[in-house]
């Protein structure tokens, strides 16, 4: 049995990589060479990377492709998407021409206003005291932050509204200050906490100040917290066009298309079994983009999740209508993004992706995600309704080649993926000859297996 290691967050770099592989690894030299072979052949890019979280001891790679040709309000994008699965960056490409020559993509932001709250326990019985008091106090929460929040005044945002909820019909005694926020650019995560905070604090000292109006009961504050549930911060993207002018290019007639595909839309809008797998074909654009830009996927995927099971039954996020004589296709969802803050202005790809947007504000770069989400859920319920998925699936993979298998050579351990060649065929598990390998030779070549995965879309 391994036993535990202490201080090991005090060991530099070399000390934690050697310790690891002694540790965990089969062959520690050809694991420090293959850790090392990741790191950035520039000491002080590497470096950077280094300091973005803590332990660090390689870099992991993830491709960075770009879907061209995106129309968007009359605007023309090149969208970066960072991405490890097959054929989404091909299918947001499809789809961009598809629009390109229909009218494009049609985008607005409905609102950009952010939550947070301050959760306590007072379980008083006059609890129209509590209010009277809140209510009478409101611009102390104010005055309070207002070092906190001159900058963003300054930039247009701050703090819009403050109010006080009862929440004792789910737990006994529990109330929330909620406050509503607006951050402009900045993805707002330290400036809300910090705005909370500080209402606590209020709220505490208030407590005190009035214990006779009060009673005896206590409150308690347990946290301060911003939400990453943000229904208010939502962004709406379509495209409609004529029936007549679909052509989409499958055989299929354009009524029947267009009636098939919005039978598949309220399909996942009734079924949960294809209402997940259709959403997360969304946010498989989505993410591309968010990660591309340095924002945070996990707390947009934990958004639109809650908010596609918003009405109390998980549903799809997209939905298409045929009006009149006119395809209509569109998504509407919370996405909380930044252009400042955070990596953006440190990580080079990070910069790189924003340069190719053009620099986007925070009410644009929501526009271009959402519109990312649509075009990949149009590709990929185009396909379900014509071809097929797997179809598609392996016509992309053989226009643009992919990675498909891992080896295991002796000599680096885990050090390449061979490539698909044009004209092979694979299918589930085999050998592979060992001239695939680009980087050995046979005799080194300890085992080969391949294996194509179609992801759900």
């Amino acid at each position: 049995m391994k036993q535990p290691i202490k201080g090991f967050s005090k060991l530099n770099k070399q000390a934690k990589i050697e310790w690891l592989v002694s540790q965990y690894t089969s062959d520690p030299s050809a694991s420090l060479d293959m850790l090392e072979g990741y790191w950035h052949n520039q000491p002080e890019v590497q470096k950077l990377h280094d300091e973005f979280i803590e332990n660090t001891i390689s870099n992991y790679y993830m491709p960075f492709g770009v879907a061209p040709n995106f129309l968007i309000n009359g605007k023309m994008y090149a969208i970066p998407l960072a991405i490890e699965e097959s054929s989404v960056v091909a299918a947001a490409a499809k789809a961009a021409n598809f629009w390109l020559d229909r009218g494009g993509f049609q985008a607005s932001v409905l609102s950009m206003v952010k939550v947070g709250h301050v959760h306590f326990i007072w379980e008083g019985k006059n609890v129209d005291a509590l209010y009277r008091l809140f209510e009478a106090n409101k611009d102390q929460f104010f005055t309070n932050t207002e070092s906190i929040t001159k900058n963003m005044r300054a930039r247009g945002g701050g703090v819009l509204s403050l109010g006080l909820v009862d929440k004792t019909d789910l737990e006994p005694g529990y109330y929330q200050i909620e406050a509503r926020f607006e951050t402009c650019d900045s993805m707002g995560a330290n400036f809300i906490n910090s705005c909370l905070e500080s209402f606590a604090q209020t709220l505490r000292d208030l407590a005190a100040a009035n214990q006779a109006e009060l009673g005896d009961a206590p409150l308690q504050v347990v946290m301060s917290i911003l939400s990453n549930f943000t229904p208010e911060c939502l962004v709406r993207a379509e495209v409609r066009c004529k029936i007549n002018d679909i052509e989409e290019g499958s055989g299929i007639d354009n009524q029947e298309f267009a009636e098939k595909f919005c039978r598949a839309i309220r399909i996942a809008s009734v079924e949960p079994y294809r209402a997940v797998t259709h959403n997360k074909g969304i946010m498989n654009g989505i993410d591309s983009v968010i990660i591309a830009t340095g924002n945070d996927f996990r707390a947009t995927e934990a958004c639109a999740h809650a908010y596609a099971a918003k009405d109390g039954r998980y549903t799809s996020l997209t939905h298409a209508a045929i009006e009149g004589d006119e395809f209509h296709f569109w998504i509407e969802l919370p996405l909380s993004l930044g252009t400042v803050g955070g990596i953006t202005n440190l990580h080079p790809m990070v910069r790189f992706a924003h340069e190719l947007l053009g620099y986007p504000s925070a009410n644009a770069l929501m526009q271009i995600t959402a519109v990312a989400g649509l075009a990949q859920n149009f590709s990929a319920v185009r396909s379900l309704i014509t071809s097929g998925i797997q179809t598609t699936h392996e016509n992309a993979l053989a226009q643009y080649p992919q990675s498909i298998g891992s080896q295991r050579c002796r000599k680096r351990g885990n050090c390449s993926l061979f490539q698909r060649q044009s004209g092979e065929s694979f299918s589930g598990r085999g050998s592979v000859c060992a001239r695939s390998c680009p980087r050995t030779s046979p005799s080194l070549i300890e085992n080969i297996t391949c294996e194509i995965v179609f992801f759900s879309r």
